[in-house]
């Protein structure tokens, strides 16, 4: 199964398809069919494969360590069938350590808390031809980007049965409508690759190549996608190269040593989330990494991948105190070999597939995190703005009698917006931990609350930058996530709820038919201000343009008082209708709208010789456009 030349690219930390040969493998040799069996295990002094076709008998399958000095143990098991259980029982060379392993390569895994792997074969027969011909088209940069994020064992469960959770092919039922139904672009799934602990949502991989068992098999998984995909709706999937759990049955201490993780505890310990970290500087490492992103790619047709904690990998004192990190060869506090292995892995996959995008959560002001490598940068797609996340709950769950104070919070998103490929992101991270949800984030009385949730996805909806929002906001959830139960989807009975989620289809359906709001995301070009400065009202308001310098004017007023007669400078003179407004009645609003033509004056404002009289409504946002 390998060539001389595939491992010398394994010495060398270049051979990024390495699924293909290492793991367990259907495979005929000699005319008999069964299965190719490859690990690495360098320090290893015996390895055998034990499972169901062997009654997991330690000495029946003795593994051949290959004599390349490669570290790779394998051999062929002719008993050894698809759907079997198995695992490697590594004896080290040092201190007497034995243990039975899982396949860091496996396809496919026990439910937990079980922990064998399974041998399995990846085929499938795809029918979304059409989405990866045009996908390139879909994914750009200057096309409408509406990401909901979800966990899958929390979207919903079985009415009947509220502890079972929906299984891949039974979301592929209800996912898919119900994302065209409310306007989305795209799915981000949290993390479903295998993990022991589901109260990790993913975060504490064991099975880096396999999909959860827990929601049914690889081509489940993979008949959820293409689904998606045939109902023209992207999938980017959280993945986390930053940290893996310590349990036995995984990649830490795999074969006696410390193999996948770094030996230095302050470089190969995570002290917040007690978790191994990767160790980025040996090549056998970053080619196990890099072949897992490309194999989701590859197996899965998935078209973006999220890095989760991506600062964390950048800096050597993450998490740490005084005297708990080392500095590297300069002084300094960067994580060189975690650099330079994001560098390689962005380039790896946008060399393979350009039409696909990589993800930053990246929370620091590291510079050029979304800009190519040959200029510098680490070369993501896209970096998420969690200064405008943090900078915008903060001021909307704010009295709005206080928020005249805090009004450069609002503002300050602007002066580095485009330094970065941004996304928007109300992610899962701000609605757990006691931190409430969005709805119960919001000041002021039961119509307030309402009121202000949907001034701040409109306000999100017109910022420049791409939109993410977690499951749940569209329902206005009272509680916080809790991933042990399905969403509050009863509340859609109750007319304040099912009025948020109109308005939210209603957002999504402006959002892609104008190109003002995502064509210049990136550009300055394609954003003005009107007025930044009218702090004692809470007014903001400006203007998005596309290429062709069509405006789209936002006014947004962060007070409950309805303000009559506003006047804005206007870019271009003439009649101006308003085209959504979130205080109509249809979403729950008071109704203070903007419902006949308004016509420019000749009256300078804002640095513009005519502008417009406005009502503003209370707590609530208004997109305008000129009457051609």
């Amino acid at each position: 199964m390998f060539s001389e030349q595939d491992i010398y690219l394994f010495k060398q930390g270049r051979h990024f398809r390495l699924y293909r040969h290492l793991g367990a493998h259907v495979v005929m040799h000699g005319g008999v069919r069964g299965t190719y069996f490859a690990v690495w295990a360098p320090n290893a002094s015996r390895v055998s494969v034990t499972g169901d076709f062997n009654y997991w008998n330690k000495d029946s399958h003795q593994l051949n360590h290959r004599s390349d000095s490669s570290g790779i143990w394998e051999g062929f098991v002719p008993e050894a069938m698809p759907g079997q259980k198995y695992k490697y029982h590594i004896q080290s060379r040092f201190h007497g350590y034995s243990a039975d392993k899982g396949d860091p390569f496996a396809f496919f895994w026990e439910t937990a808390p079980n922990t064998a792997s399974i041998i399995w074969k990846m085929d499938y027969d795809w029918g979304d031809q059409e989405w990866m011909q045009n996908r390139h088209k879909n994914n750009k940069h200057d096309k409408p980007m509406a990401i909901y994020e979800m966990h899958m064992g929390s979207w919903q469960r079985d009415p009947a049965d509220h502890l079972r959770l929906l299984s891949y092919r039974e979301l592929a039922e209800k996912l898919p409508p119900y994302l065209l139904e409310m306007g989305f672009t795209h799915v981000e799934f949290m993390p479903v690759c295998e993990h022991p602990f589901y109260g990790s949502w993913g975060y504490q991989i064991l099975g880096f190549f396999a999909p959860t068992s827990r929601y049914g098999t690889p081509q489940d998984f993979m008949y959820l996608v293409d689904v998606l995909h045939q109902n023209g709706i992207g999938v980017i999937l959280d993945w986390v190269p930053s940290h893996f759990p310590t349990d036995e049955v995984g990649l830490g201490y795999f074969d006696g040593t410390h193999l996948y993780e770094h030996m230095d505890p302050r470089k190969g310990f995570h002290p917040e989330w007690k978790s191994f970290i990767f160790n980025y500087g040996r090549h056998e490492v970053v080619n196990f990494l890099i072949s897992n992103a490309l194999f989701w790619l590859d197996f899965y047709h998935i078209d973006g991948l999220r890095l989760d904690a991506v600062a964390s990998m950048l800096y050597l004192d993450y998490a740490r105190n005084e005297g708990e990190w080392e500095p590297n060869e300069f002084g300094g506090n960067e994580n060189i070999e975690a650099i330079e292995f994001l560098k390689s892995l962005n380039k790896e996959v946008y060399r393979s597939y350009p039409d696909v995008h990589t993800f930053a959560e990246e929370s620091t002001s590291w510079p050029m995190v979304s800009r190519p490598t040959y200029v510098g940068g680490l070369g993501f797609g896209f970096k998420w703005n969690m200064g405008w996340m943090n900078d915008t709950l903060s001021f909307v769950s704010k009295e709005p009698v206080f928020r005249k104070y805090h009004h450069n919070q609002m503002t300050f998103s602007i002066w580095y917006a485009f330094t970065e490929n941004f996304v928007l992101p109300l992610s899962h991270d701000e609605v757990v931990h006691e931190k409430g949800s969005l709805l119960s984030k919001m000041p002021g009385d039961y119509w307030q609350k309402f009121a202000n949730l949907r001034l701040l996805l409109g306000y999100m909806y017109a910022h420049p930058g791409k939109k993410m929002l977690f499951m749940g906001a569209e329902l206005g959830q009272w509680n916080e996530w809790n991933h042990d139960n399905s969403l509050d989807w009863h509340l859609l009975e109750y007319d304040p709820h099912r009025q948020v989620q109109y308005w939210l289809k209603e957002l999504n359906r402006y959002y892609q038919n104008r190109s003002q709001l995502y064509e210049l995301d990136f550009e300055p070009d394609g954003f003005e201000w009107i007025d930044c400065q009218d702090s004692d009202s809470s007014v903001l308001s400006f203007i998005r343009l596309n290429k062709n310098k069509k405006p789209v004017l936002v006014a947004a007023n962060f007070t409950p008082v309805p303000r009559s007669d506003y006047v804005l400078g206007a870019p271009v003179p003439g009649q101006w209708e308003e085209m959504l407004n979130s205080d109509d009645g249809r979403f729950g609003g008071s109704g203070v709208l903007n419902n006949f033509p308004r016509y420019t004056e000749e009256l300078a404002a804002h640095g513009r010789p005519q502008s417009l009289r406005l009502n503003l409504p209370p707590l609530g946002i208004i997109f305008l456009e000129p009457v051609s």
